[in-house]
């Protein structure tokens, strides 16, 4: 959507997933795109739908937590757009962990009991869940890969200061404990997911999206404990089955690596699994609403005219 302009737009950024657009000097359109991206890169086909099932997802999610941290949402004005306050980023993701799976996980069975400064316990399964969740930070890179970093580094490169730190930990941790009770209403278990914080002025507000499966990873709670004492394993909601059949087809993202083809019934099969996470996580039907650019392009227009 890049070739379009929105009345008073001063600035354009295509992300990995979203296209953004910069509205004056204090607003922000969001569009989610069907792209998907894993190990950093962009697959070069779409999957139906899943701009509207990230867009919906985070707009629920946003208002569902706004009681703890003020966030940059505004308005959501078509199934895959949205409006809201454009804020200072701080560079870093706030990542972090309630259980060990992903890239804890491959750290851990490679022998690390450390991860961004954080000690992780001896003699955990892959799965098991942490005495209490741990934040691992990555930096957030414009371009190419995401790399861990520690509290401490985050604080001496000035990434953040101490004061702001102990404001986005705060934040981290109360909306990662209001997401798993979100999700156990709804028989699943919120296993791991980052955040993205910005400020304006001195206030700190919660960016971009949350508790999406392109930012979060779910288990089923159903049986999840017989699966852990039989080392199965784990039933998940998450892109994460995105990425292992990416590994099992020998494309990890890096060089010289190619993307393996993806044939339209496995894009029909990731499609529909983004709408079975949407359904199982909102606790409603997802009801598939394709509008053309022009017309989603009209609504933020709109949109704009009422918020300016």
């Amino acid at each position: 959507m890049s070739t379009i302009q929105f009345p008073g737009q001063t600035g354009f950024y295509k992300g990995k997933v979203r296209d953004v657009y910069s509205i004056g000097n204090d607003l922000l359109v969001m569009i989610a795109s069907n792209r998907i991206s894993a190990f950093d890169v962009i697959l070069p086909k779409p999957i139906p739908y899943k701009g509207q099932v990230l867009n919906q997802i985070a707009a629920y999610m946003l208002n569902a937590t706004k009681d703890i941290c003020p966030n940059w949402l505004l308005d959501v004005p078509a199934p895959s757009a949205s409006i809201g306050k454009r804020c200072q980023p701080f560079k870093i993701e706030m990542v972090v962990r309630g259980n060990l799976t992903g890239h804890a996980w491959r750290s851990y069975s490679s022998g690390s009991r450390m991860l961004c400064g954080v000690t992780m316990p001896e003699g955990m399964k892959e799965n098991d869940f942490f005495p209490t969740p741990i934040i691992t930070p990555s930096t957030k890179a414009d371009e190419g890969h995401d790399e861990d970093i520690s509290k401490e580094e985050i604080i001496a490169q000035g990434l953040a200061s101490a004061e702001d730190w102990a404001v986005l930990e705060k934040y981290t941790l109360a909306l990662f404990e209001r997401g798993k009770q979100i999700a156990a209403k709804q028989g699943l278990i919120l296993v791991d997911t980052k955040y993205e914080f910005g400020k304006i002025g001195d206030t700190i507000y919660l960016m971009d999206e949350i508790h999406t499966p392109d930012s979060s990873r779910y288990f089923y709670a159903d049986g999840f404990e017989e699966r852990q004492a039989a080392g199965e394993r784990q039933k998940q909601l998450s892109k994460e089955f995105v990425r292992e059949w990416l590994i099992a087809n020998n494309f990890m993202g890096k060089e010289g690596q190619t993307v393996p083809e993806m044939n339209d019934e496995w894009i029909n099969t990731i499609s529909k699994r983004y709408i079975e996470l949407y359904e199982k996580v909102i606790g409603q039907q997802f009801v598939p609403e394709a509008l053309t650019e022009v017309e989603t392009f009209q609504r933020v227009i709109g949109a704009l005219g009422k918020i300016g």
